[in-house]
Parts: structure tokens; sequence; C-alpha cells
């Protein structure tokens, strides 16, 4: 079965400055390939009206099907429509189901409509409209010698609405599409290189079409299996046996085997055991609470935090006392350990993460240099500490002191529990 090709451009100078990070085009790869689709190119353009024209030319020449965002907006620079309009050679109509979707969104809002808002409900006369339920600028479907152009907004919200509810499902009735299958687990513990080393001979052992993808990410590595082929039945048949010897070789190092998020994984672990969590954060500055809080049920288990990024705060709020800060600092093991007694009870949980450390660039010390984190987990029965070293820059220190804290209590609700 040949390969279908898509390409994405994505328009905006907001994109090129890196004012704004391109978040579209790794969501539309993933959900392309999903669907058995590949995307062979991936361009960003400014506002301009040639480099836009441009880039479809040559887009155009590589793939079947032209994925394109951004530039539907109602202002100067949105230029898209009518460019694609000249592009395809049509003429500029009002469309009334996107002119009622207009009206309807500014009367919910009780906000005043001018002509500007009303322009966005025209389209080209030789396009598909493709209904925006999110938004007030529609999208547009176009089909030129063999080739599929679809517009969209650079909204994320917007376009994700119209990928699944439209582009997707009509993408499927006019091509002949592969099945593709994925099985994704996640590990922490072990880096990257030995963890490919340690799993190489089952690599080597894999079918042509079954592939194995490593995704490294602040400490965690994911493992993903991905089979593609006629008959989704057969495939899947045959990656849950591949997955299996995947997961008994990894094991010791394995967080979860579904493609979730260390807080995901978490989360989903408290729920079951029926445990409420808290924290006590200096160098991570709430950092931690908010990947928690960031996973829609997380009020089930989560009840709060307190971010002790002065001592005073430390001392006043989590009863860490002042002669453990005086002998030992605030990033020390006693210290840590102080904070976790200290979260429990004035949070009421059964269990606290407590984390302190250097971040950087500065702060460091020739006994305490930068990157070196104290964190602790624990219940009101026993407490645990590890010490880190890390040697990133002051987010990636942060964002791996919080990953690193996470996992530690999920090794230790499943010694205790």
């Amino acid at each position: 079965m040949n390969k279908i090709l898509a390409s994405i451009i994505t328009i905006g100078d907001e994109l090129l400055i890196g004012q704004v990070v391109d978040t579209n085009s790794a969501w539309m790869a993933q959900e392309l390939n999903k669907n058995g689709i590949w995307v062979g190119h991936r361009v960003a353009v400014g506002d301009v009206w040639n480099d836009i024209w441009n880039a479809l030319d040559q887009e155009s020449q590589r793939s079947s099907i032209i994925l394109i965002t951004g530039g539907l907006g109602p202002t100067a620079d949105d230029i898209t429509k009518a460019l694609l309009c000249q592009y395809f050679g049509g003429k500029m109509i009002v469309d009334e189901g996107a002119l009622r979707n207009i009206k309807k969104i500014f009367e919910r809002l009780q906000r005043p409509m001018i002509e500007r808002n009303l322009q966005q409900a025209e389209v080209p006369d030789n396009c598909k409209v493709i209904p925006n339920k999110r938004g007030t600028a529609p999208g547009m479907w176009f089909e030129k010698e063999g080739r599929i152009f679809v517009s969209m907004p650079g909204v994320p919200h917007e376009m994700k609405g119209m990928m699944t509810d439209d582009v997707l499902p009509s993408l499927h009735s006019k091509f002949s599409l592969p099945a593709i299958t994925h099985r994704t687990l996640l590990t922490a513990g072990i880096g990257e290189s030995f963890l490919a080393d340690h799993i190489n001979a089952f690599e080597t052992a894999l079918p042509p079409h079954i592939k194995l993808a490593y995704l490294p990410n602040y400490g965690m590595v994911r493992l993903r299996l991905t089979a593609s082929g006629p008959d989704k039945a057969t495939l899947e048949s045959e990656l849950d046996g591949q997955f299996a010897r995947l997961k008994t070789l990894v094991t010791e190092w394995m967080v979860i085997d579904t493609d979730l998020s260390i807080q995901e994984a978490l989360g989903k672990l408290l729920k079951e055991k029926g445990l409420t969590l808290s924290t006590a954060e200096s160098c991570t500055g709430g950092y931690i609470a908010h990947l928690i809080t960031s996973i829609s049920g997380s009020s089930n288990y989560f009840k709060g935090s307190v971010v002790s990024y002065d001592n005073g705060i430390k001392q006043r709020l989590l009863k860490v006392d002042a002669g453990t800060l005086e002998k030992t600092g605030a990033v020390s093991e006693e210290t840590v350990r102080e904070m976790v007694k200290g979260a429990l009870q004035l949070l009421d949980t059964d269990c606290t993460i407590a984390v302190s450390g250097i971040m950087g660039p500065g702060g460091g010390s020739e006994k305490k240099p930068v990157g070196t984190v104290w964190v602790a987990v624990g219940n009101h029965q026993k407490i645990v500490a590890q010490q880190f070293f890390f040697r990133f820059d002051r987010q990636r220190n942060i964002e791996l002191t919080a990953t690193n804290a996470l996992n530690l209590l999920r090794k230790f609700i499943l010694s205790e529990y």
C-alpha cells in the first residue's frame, strides 16, 4: 500500500520570530499519523503573499494533502483567504452558515459586531466550507489536480475541532488509508542510551512493519511501538505480543504501560489507592503543583501546596526548625524531611512531596553547586529523601526536579500501600 503524504504549512510572522510556538504542526502530525497519513514536510512562512504562494506550489508537488493554518483572522495582516481565492481562481461570496455562526457568537458574548467581523463569513465560491464550531473564521477545503488543500484557523482550539470533526473523516472517505496502531510505555531511572543497549536484541528482531521509537523528556523515556499494514485486527494482535515482550524487558524502570505523563500516572495511582496529596515547594516555586493540577480530576486527590521559597515561610508555615536551617541549610535532607512533616500537618493529606534546591544560574557553592536538589516524600509513618544533581539551565533544572519528585512519590506509594 502506497504512503499518502501530507504537508503542513503554518502561516504567521509571529511563528518565524519565535513570539508564538508552533504547537499546531506537532498536534496535526500526530493525528495524521494515527490515521495512516505520513507527514513529509512542515513549512512555516510569514504573512507574505509570494512566500505563501510559493509554499503552496512547492508542497503541492510533494504531497497529496496540504494542510494550512493561520492567516484567517479579521486584521489586515491576515491574507490567507484572499490569497487562496486567487490561487484557486474563485471569487468571494458570503457563506450564510458562517454568517449565522458569527452572529450567534457575538449575541452570546453580548458584543457589538463591526463590518470587519462580518467579513469573516466571506469565502471563495469554489471551496467547501468547513464549519467552525469553536470560533468565527470558517475553514476551507479545495481540490486541484488530485491534491487536497485545507485551510484552517491558527487558533489551536479551533483547528483541532475542525480536524477532528470534519477534516480527518473527509480524508478517510477520499483515500484508502493503511491501519496504524501504537503501544507506548513510560520509563524512568535509566538513560536513553543505556535503555537502547538493554533492548537492542529486541529492537533488532522486530519485523520491518513494526518500528520502535525512543522519546526522551526530563529524566523519562517513552518507548513507542508503531505497526502499519492493511489489516488492523492482525496488527493489534501482533503488536500486543511484541509490547508484552518489551514490557518484560523494561519492568525494572517502567512507570506505566500507556501513553501518559508522570503526573497522569501518579494521579491514576493516587485515585486507585484513595490517597490525598500536598506539596511543599521551595526551588520549584509551585511547578510541581502546576503539573499535578494540569490533569483533569486532580481535585479528587490534590489538596494544595505551600510555596515556601523564603526560609521564614519554611519556619512559620511548615515549622522547619531554625536550628536545622542554620546548621544544614535550606538545601539539605534534614530541611526537606521537616518540610514533609509540616505540610502533612498543615494541609492534612495522606502524603506529601517536598523539594529544596539550587536552580541557578547563581546561588551555588563548592559544597552545593548549582543543580543540587533534595527531594523528600512520605506519609505520617515514613519519609524517604534523595539527593539529585542536575547540570542544565534554570528552567530545565526545575522541570527535572519536578518529574523526579513525582516519580519518587510514585515509587514510595507502590512500596508502602
